[in-house]
């Protein structure tokens, strides 16, 4: 009998020893992290950023429609609805501006919006530091990647630095234009380039290695009724930025959808046939951008080759899971 109290008791001990080496037996194991951007890949999926521990970054980024969401508003804590459409996460290094609105300027700043976020996250950024240094494992992980605990700083610098990791440069249209690969750019999508290039006016605003000028348009998607989000002009105050948002970056557009601010477009055919003739979906809009005041005229085949140009531009990754 007391053999078998010495064995009980040395198992025991070695469980408690192992639970605390790899964290309290309330915590799950977590792949330590190596590097910066590991450490905010681990963090972008982990509800502990959130109230509750409800939801993550990932939540509504889902990796597998470009970091975006498939649904006009996503959800938050206690499955509350937001109020603008999730963007893509991805190819977000070059930016300037981010969020619909532009009210951040960093991807730092980005990265700490929506947990504070009443509709997203809804937690206070040192209430969420104070959870990861008393989390055994994070705690561990963070001296390891910064030499000291974690901070409001480099919390958000890491999720940042993951954040800069989700660049895509392997699409028909990038493979095409190196020539590693001119198969994947039909001919279709070739005629819709030069559509996008002039009669379709998208290169005025969607232009450079990702589609987008980084600046903000209205594109005639507010009337001040039904459609009253000013967009830009909450942040800035400015009377010719009302119902103004970030010009998006186009590439990964075939999994990103629904697309626009109010995710009110749920094909990339509504969007051309919408920008072909705005009037005919929202024919009292206010401060629509001059680049809209006359419809485009799109023949037929032409949509459906601008269509192909647009549909050109996902990444290789994604085309192999909504074509296998």
């Amino acid at each position: 009998m007391k053999y078998a109290w010495i064995i009980f008791s040395f198992v025991i001990g070695c469980c408690l020893f192992f639970a605390c080496e790899n964290g309290s037996s309330g915590e799950k194991l977590l792949k330590e992290p190596s590097t910066i951007e590991e450490l905010g890949e681990l963090l972008f999926h982990d509800s502990i950023l959130s109230r509750g521990e409800q939801v993550s970054c990932a939540s509504c980024h889902k990796p597998q429609f470009a970091f975006a969401d498939n649904v006009p508003f996503s959800f938050g804590v206690d499955s509350i609805k937001g109020t603008r459409n999730t963007p893509s996460s991805m190819n977000m290094s070059a930016r300037n501006f981010y969020f619909h609105d532009g009210r951040s300027e960093t991807l730092e700043e980005q990265a700490g919006g929506p947990m504070e976020n009443p509709v997203e996250m809804d937690i206070p950024l040192s209430v969420i530091v104070r959870k990861l240094n008393n989390h055994q494992q994070y705690r561990r992980f963070f001296i390891k990647i910064f030499g000291t605990t974690a901070t409001k700083q480099n919390l958000v610098d890491a999720l940042a630095a993951f954040e800069r990791t989700l660049e895509t440069n392997q699409s028909a249209f990038d493979l095409y234009n190196s020539g590693a690969d001119t198969s994947k750019f039909s001919l279709a999508a070739k005629r819709g380039q030069v559509i996008f290039n002039e009669k379709g006016k998208c290169f005025d605003c969607h232009f450079g290695p990702d589609f987008t000028n980084d600046d903000f348009k209205n594109i005639g998607l507010f009337n001040g009724k039904d459609l009253n989000d000013s967009g830009r002009y909450l942040i800035t105050r400015n009377l010719e930025e009302i119902g103004a948002f970030k010009v998006p970056g186009l590439r990964n557009i075939e999994v990103t959808k629904p697309y626009m601010h109010n995710g009110m477009f749920n094909s990339l055919r509504e969007v051309i046939d919408y920008y072909d003739n705005p009037d005919k979906f929202v024919a009292n809009s206010v401060n629509r951008d001059s680049l809209l005041a006359k419809p485009l005229g799109l023949t037929e085949e032409e949509k459906k080759d601008l269509e192909a140009f647009l549909l050109s531009l996902t990444d290789q990754r994604f085309l192999e899971k909504t074509h296998p």
